[in-house]
C-alpha cells in the first residue's frame, strides 16, 4: 500500500487561473519530489478598476510517502 500525502500550494500569476495552478506546481516541485496529481480547491482574483490585475489558484498537490528504510 502507498501512502500519499496531500499538501496545499497558492499559485498566482497576472496571466489567467490555469497558470496560476501551473505556477503553484512549479514552485511546489522545487522541493517536492513525484508529484503525482492535483486539486484545484479555490479559484480567487484580485479586482481593480473594474479588472482582474491577479489570478489565484489553490492547488492541493499529492505525492507519494516513500519509506527512509
Amino acid at each position: 500500500m502507498t501512502a500519499v500525502k496531500i499538501i496545499k500550494v497558492l499559485g498566482t500569476s497576472e496571466e489567467s487561473w490555469e497558470d496560476a495552478a501551473e505556477q503553484a506546481v512549479m514552485e511546489a516541485s522545487k522541493s517536492v519530489d513525484d508529484i503525482s496529481g492535483i486539486e484545484i480547491e479555490d479559484w480567487t482574483a484580485n479586482v481593480t478598476d473594474d479588472a482582474i490585475t491577479e489570478y489565484k489558484a489553490t492547488v492541493e498537490i499529492a505525492f507519494p510517502v516513500h519509506d527512509s528504510s
